[in-house]
């Protein structure tokens, strides 16, 4: 009995892949076995970064946070445990923004919580 190839479903995974390796350079956009690899390690890439990213995010938040307290001579340590005993509910991401893009009115959330 003869041997039965799926070659509908093996062409159309190939195709899957090569789509994904689109944009690559010299033969990792059209070699099968060498654009298999490459979108392979594109893939775990972008897995873990989606969750480095938050952390970066975190990260630069916290720097700017930092550097507006600094201005208004307190550290972010003291600033960030005053906004948690404090009743205001803010998050980071806010306070960053607030202190790149508007720092008057960051003056007047950190002269709110260190007040309180």
């Amino acid at each position: 009995m003869p041997r039965s190839v799926n070659h509908v479903a093996s062409k159309a995974r190939r195709k899957k892949t090569l789509k994904l390796a689109k944009g690559y350079f010299g033969r990792r956009k059209n070699v099968w076995t060498v654009a298999k690899n490459a979108v392979e390690k594109g893939l775990t890439y972008a897995y873990r970064d989606r969750r480095v990213k938050k952390r970066e995010f975190r990260s630069l938040w916290i720097v700017r946070i930092n550097a507006a307290c600094r201005i208004n001579g307190v550290s972010y340590s003291k600033f960030m445990g005053k906004l948690n005993s404090s009743a205001l509910e803010i998050n980071r991401k806010v306070l960053a923004d607030l202190a790149m893009n508007d720092p008057a009115g960051f003056k007047a959330v950190f002269d709110q919580i260190m007040k309180g």
